[in-house]
């Protein structure tokens, strides 16, 4: 996990709505958690942590679904 967030991230952060960040803050993994009480990072940065981690995550499962589909269509 990265320690700090991207400048593309934080600039993403910063445009959400208060209703999406506390989404955001609420999937947030618990070591950006615990990194949020104890001060070493902002709200915004922990967001825009959970942002990149969730948008990775969603790019693997991405080329994994067009893996499965590729091998479907081929049966």
């Amino acid at each position: 996990m990265r320690k700090t967030p991207s400048d593309v991230y934080l600039e993403k952060a910063q445009t959400l709505s208060k209703a999406e960040t506390e989404r955001l803050l609420s999937r947030a993994r618990s070591k950006l958690i615990r990194r949020l009480e104890s001060e070493k990072m902002t709200a915004l940065e922990v967001v825009a942590v959970q942002l990149e981690i969730e948008d990775e995550d969603l790019s693997e499962w991405r080329v994994k679904m067009a893996e499965i589909r590729k091998k479907a269509k081929a049966k």
